[in-house]
């Protein structure tokens, strides 16, 4: 069966345990590293990265932007938006659509 994985800051990731996350409480980018490839290869179907570790771990996310499993979707953290969710988004929705659709301004 299939998983849905969350890493990110401590305070960020815990509650979602309570509703079946694989929570992965990271500490520095070296540790959100490793546990991103680490849920990868424990089947999960969904990985949420928080934004405060989606910056620095852009180049390891990209290696999973054109499989179908997983989805890497980033998520404001504890801290609040840092805008990093929803550009990901936008870029997602031209790459598939080629066109933005979404954000588009009159």
């Amino acid at each position: 069966m299939q998983k849905i994985g969350i890493l990110g800051g401590r305070d960020s990731v815990l509650g979602f345990l309570s509703i079946g996350f694989v929570a992965m409480p990271v500490k520095d980018e070296h540790e959100a590293r490793h546990a991103l490839h680490k849920l990868a290869a424990e089947d999960c179907a969904v990985i949420f990265v928080t934004e405060e570790y989606a910056e620095p771990l852009a180049e390891d996310i990209a290696k999973y932007k054109d499989s179908p499993t997983p989805a890497v979707v980033v998520i404001p953290g504890a801290g609040g938006s840092r805008g990093l969710g929803m550009a990901a988004l936008r870029a997602a929705s031209e790459r598939a659509i080629g066109a933005d659709i979404l954000f588009k301004e009159e």
